[in-house]
Parts: C-alpha cells; sequence; structure tokens
C-alpha cells in the first residue's frame, strides 16, 4: 500500500468517526427532546390535577428540573462532539509541549 493510500484511509476512518459522533449526539437531542417534552407534559397535567394553575404548573421546579440536569450533560456531548473546549484547546496543548520539550532539552544541556 502506498504512503497516499494509507493516508486516504486514515482520512476515511476519522471523517467515518466523526459523523458517527455527530449522528449520536443528533439521536441524543432527539431523545432529549422527545423525552422532556413527555416529561413535562406529564408533571404539568399532575400539577394541575392537585387544583393549581396552569402557570404554577408551568413554573413548578419539578418541571424543569430534568430537563435541566440533563441539558447538562447534552452540553458537555455537544462541547465534545463539535471540538469545543475553552480550558484545554489545541493551542494549549502546543504550549504545553513546547514547554516540556524545552524543560528536557535544558535537563539534558545541565546533564553533560
Amino acid at each position: 500500500m502506498e504512503l497516499n493510500e494509507f493516508e486516504q484511509s486514515d482520512k476515511l476512518i476519522r471523517a467515518q468517526k466523526k459523523v458517527k459522533e455527530l449522528k449520536g449526539f443528533y439521536i441524543h437531542l432527539l431523545v432529549y427532546v422527545l423525552v422532556n417534552l413527555f416529561l413535562m407534559t406529564i408533571t404539568i397535567t399532575a400539577i394541575m390535577s392537585a387544583g393549581e394553575s396552569f402557570t404554577e404548573a408551568l413554573f413548578n421546579i419539578g418541571t424543569f428540573s430534568t430537563p435541566f440536569f440533563w441539558g447538562i450533560g447534552l452540553a458537555f456531548h455537544a462541547a465534545k462532539v463539535f471540538g469545543f473546549n475553552p480550558f484545554f484547546s489545541k493551542d494549549w496543548e502546543q504550549r504545553q509541549i513546547s514547554k516540556y520539550v524545552e524543560q528536557e532539552e535544558r535537563d539534558a544541556e545541565n546533564f553533560r
């Protein structure tokens, strides 16, 4: 196999992996929306059957607790899939690598 064929195969595998991750996120998003709409409908209906108004039922903490906490997980999933990482970006990684390479070079010079 030539190097070019290997590079093309590697690119194809990375693209397939990216598409699989993207598909997984969109399925997660769809399930999030559908399940939370169902849960919110059930919660609002139950609260209203206890004598509360629609407004009181809608703004009850129990109505939004599941979507809120699940939404945090969904946000992390989106950050992973779309490559958003404000703390450990590629630039940060490159600076750390350079720092440690320079440290290794200084240690090697001091050892001589």
